[in-house]
């Protein structure tokens, strides 16, 4: 068992940086739940096998797979990608896996927050969760690192931080009840300063529209440097994506951040709106415990939900008549990464994006 510590990350000096710091690799979990993926997952893999090559040419790669697949999934993926036998539950690291924070001596700790599979039993996503909410804990021991436990649910995907004191999250996510409804906002943001190491909290009301996961942060709006910020946007008065990100707009524009600079916000058009076809759909088996796949859904579908790895940004590539339009927006806000687009859809149907099957792991940092 990783060393679990009865301090907080803050009273030992450390905080979670920005996921544009130097890496020194990225965790994914191979897809193969066929209540989730459809057509037994094989869409699905081929994707993150898009996602996992892509990244793996700019940094270290290692993929957590089952027993079961594991030798289909070293046939899949380059040999460059690490494969490291790991049960879990689904594929989505960003939420299971561990947040990782560094020290000015360069030393890498791991934050295992509690998860429930996005609302526990009343209304998460399917059941059992439990080796999901051992990921964390596996892959610090595996990396030897010291592991923190916070006593509360939270998902990697519901935080974003500047690493440079600021976060910003959505009441919608933090405050529902079905994560952690003993606890007041006062409680919950002392406990992100205690964890992440921030001193400046920026509250944003909902996450994208539709969005399975209860309004993520990394879905509607990221830092992308200090005092720069890309929120998912759309034009269209009628589309309900419309008023969450104006709403998201007012806040942000009124907003500091934790050195009191104002932000700048670029905005990125959504694509589609996207919707769940019938074949998708037909395509995913129905088991109990699992929210079921619809005909027609509409996909929380945004450009926002990319990774960050050195040097690069993989950004999903979701509909052509906005594919272009974000990628020359994100190289805007970000000039010294190359932007590298991967098709997404099938991330997207199993209810995230590439952001979300994606977890940094950090190099130390400099204070």
């Amino acid at each position: 068992m990783s060393r679990t510590l009865s301090t907080t990350p803050t009273q030992d000096g450390f905080r979670m940086p920005a996921e544009w710091g130097n890496h020194a690799g990225t965790w994914m979990i191979w897809p193969e739940r066929p209540d989730n993926w459809r057509n037994g997952a094989k869409p699905a893999q081929i994707a993150f096998t898009q996602v996992a090559t892509a990244i793996a040419a700019y940094e270290p790669v290692t993929m957590c797979v089952s027993p079961a697949q594991y030798l289909n999934a070293r046939h899949a993926l380059p040999v460059s990608v690490r494969l490291v036998e790991m049960t879990s539950n689904d594929s989505w690291i960003r939420d299971c896996g561990p947040s990782f924070v560094t020290n000015p001596n360069h030393e890498v700790r791991g934050v295992d927050w509690r998860f429930n599979a996005w609302g526990g039993l009343q209304e998460g996503l399917y059941s059992p969760w439990d080796q999901d909410d051992l990921v964390g804990e596996k892959v610090l021991e595996m990396e030897r690192a010291l592991r923190y436990a916070p006593p509360i649910v939270l998902e990697g995907g519901s935080i974003e931080v500047d690493g440079e004191g600021t976060l910003m999250v959505t009441m919608q996510c933090l405050l529902n009840k079905n994560r952690n409804p003993d606890l007041s906002k006062e409680a919950i943001e002392a406990a992100l300063r205690d964890y992440l190491g921030v001193t400046k909290i920026i509250w944003l009301d909902q996450g994208v529209f539709n969005d399975e996961t209860d309004g993520h942060e990394d879905n509607l709006a990221r830092f992308v440097a200090p005092g720069r910020v890309v929120l998912t946007w759309t034009d269209d008065h009628e589309d309900p994506q419309y008023e969450i990100s104006q709403d998201a707009f007012l806040r942000l524009s009124k907003a500091v951040d934790a050195h009191g600079r104002a932000l700048e916000i670029i905005k990125i058009h959504q694509p589609g709106p996207l919707f769940m076809k019938g074949e998708e759909a037909a395509g995913v088996d129905i088991i109990d415990g699992t929210e079921p796949r619809t005909a027609g859904l509409r996909l929380a579908a945004s450009y926002v939900n990319f990774y960050m790895c050195n040097g690069a940004l993989i950004v999903p590539e979701l509909d052509p008549g906005f594919d272009a339009h974000a990628a020359s927006a994100l190289k805007l806000a970000c000039p010294n990464h190359d932007i590298v687009m991967v098709p997404a859809r099938e991330i997207l149907l199993g209810g995230g994006n590439i952001h979300c099957i994606t977890q940094q792991q950090p190099m130390g940092f400099e204070a």
